[in-house]
């Protein structure tokens, strides 16, 4: 069954009994997925609905948090895992002035019990919720015992002995550790986006690539090179990328260029979303475009090396 998608709280009006776990989940990473899933093999058990309740736009949006947070996934790629997760509804629901303000016994009652009529809900050890971040797992558990309904808290989920939050994802992302990245988030971090014209030098010297622009409102990670998959019309392509703003030969906007091994189509106008495996090296202005043709031809025998070995394994 295809899950069902509720993006406003007017949508939901007298629903089967559900299970339902609670979360902004911005990056649904590996301890994210725990949660989600225990919910959903909870609801199973029981013959009734399992749900996610989470916010369409980020909460520091209406907070109003300087520097604003950084995305970690865009809106339809959220959607996109969660279809993925065995879900029979997904309450992506706006986070309004009005939510914000309620205090967390009326969140309960009008949403939880009145919207959701939640039986079981999931949720991290650092739930918050209501007026000023007043509701937390404590009181979700006494209001459910008076209401009917049973809480289960998911202790801090740890990798490698670090406990995995959305927190240190953008910061490992931020620093090109990428490696690190997909362990915690349990994928790969991808940046997406449409295919648009640049410069044509990387076509000019026989590195022909893919450019898009950086979506100002996502995490991004440092200038450099990196080892990269990329996917274009549901393909996937071994390629290697440079994010940065080309100091060689000019003066750029921050961009992410892709070159895909053995590919020279016209994809322009098409989407691409970039998987980023691996830092190899930090941004450099080279003497010329001769210097900066042989470093891109070394980099490209790296990446390719990479991409052999990790296929033979």
């Amino acid at each position: 069954m295809k899950m069902k998608i509720f993006n406003s709280l007017e949508e939901i009006n007298n629903i089967e009994p559900t299970v339902v776990a609670l979360g902004n989940f911005d990056g649904i990473h590996r301890g994210h997925q725990e949660i989600i899933n225990r919910s959903v093999n909870e609801a199973k058990a029981a013959g009734l609905k399992s749900g996610v309740f989470t916010f369409s736009n980020h909460t520091s949006t209406i907070l109003k948090k300087e520097p604003p947070v950084k995305n970690i996934l865009y809106a339809d790629e959220k959607i996109r895992i969660l279809e993925n997760m065995d879900l029979d509804y997904l309450f992506n629901i706006p986070f309004t002035e009005e939510i914000l303000n309620m205090n967390p016994v009326s969140f309960i009652d009008k949403i939880l019990v009145d919207k959701f009529n939640i039986r079981e809900a999931y949720c991290g050890f650092n739930y918050r919720f209501g007026y000023k971040a007043q509701g937390n797992p404590e009181i979700l558990m006494r209001e459910g015992i008076a209401r009917g309904f049973g809480i289960h808290v998911q202790e801090p989920y740890e990798v490698d002995g670090v406990v995995v939050s959305s927190t240190h994802i953008r910061q490992l992302i931020e620093e090109g550790r990428m490696e690190e990245c997909s362990r915690f988030m349990g994928r790969m971090y991808s940046i997406g986006g449409t295919i648009v014209k640049g410069n044509m030098l990387g076509r000019a010297i026989g590195f022909p690539t893919c450019n898009t622009i950086v979506d100002s409102t996502m995490v991004s990670p440092p200038n450099g090179v990196y080892i990269t998959m990329c996917t274009i019309d549901g393909v996937r392509y071994s390629s290697i990328t440079n994010v940065g703003v080309k100091p060689t030969v000019g003066t750029y906007e921050k961009n992410i260029e892709t070159h895909i091994f053995n590919f020279n189509d016209d994809v322009y106008g098409k989407e691409i979303r970039v998987d980023f495996i691996k830092h190899t090296r930090g941004e450099k202005k080279f003497n010329g475009i001769e210097e900066l043709k042989k470093q891109i031809s070394a980099d490209c025998i790296q990446a390719k090396a990479y991409h052999r070995e990790k296929a033979v394994l």
